[in-house]
């Protein structure tokens, strides 16, 4: 089972051995409204821990997609630049963002668990 980790940025990590999965959240995409586009970062880009590295626009606003942690794009989802609205519908599942191969993977412990996180939203809107 892959280990689950937020930041306060909004967005979740799904680390499998040393390949973290990144996505923006649910609170996130429900304070974005209806997505209409989606830029990705470049397979093979080497990222650092709080970078912007994506930007999602809605019709209300444009957002940048930060790197949760150091290491390199893997793999982009191409099923979100053809259809940006698959985030509202799914951010925390099909809609994920990018993967990147983790720089150290026991950086994760920096990040939010689910309850931190949703203690976060609680306590900051």
């Amino acid at each position: 089972m892959a280990l689950e980790r937020f930041t306060k940025d909004h967005e979740y990590v799904r680390v499998e051995g040393d390949v973290a999965t990144i996505g923006i959240t649910v609170h996130a995409q429900e304070q974005l409204g209806d997505i209409v586009f989606v830029e990705l970062p470049d397979i093979g880009r080497k990222v650092a821990a709080g970078e912007a590295i994506a930007v999602v626009e809605s019709v209300k606003a444009a957002s940048d997609v930060f790197a949760p942690l150091d290491g390199e794009v893997v793999e982009t989802n191409a099923d979100l630049v053809a259809n940006p609205a698959l985030v509202n519908e799914d951010a925390e599942g099909k809609a994920w963002f990018f993967k990147i191969r983790l720089a150290d993977v026991a950086a994760t412990e920096t990040l939010l668990d689910r309850a931190g996180y949703d203690a976060f939203v609680a306590e900051n809107g």
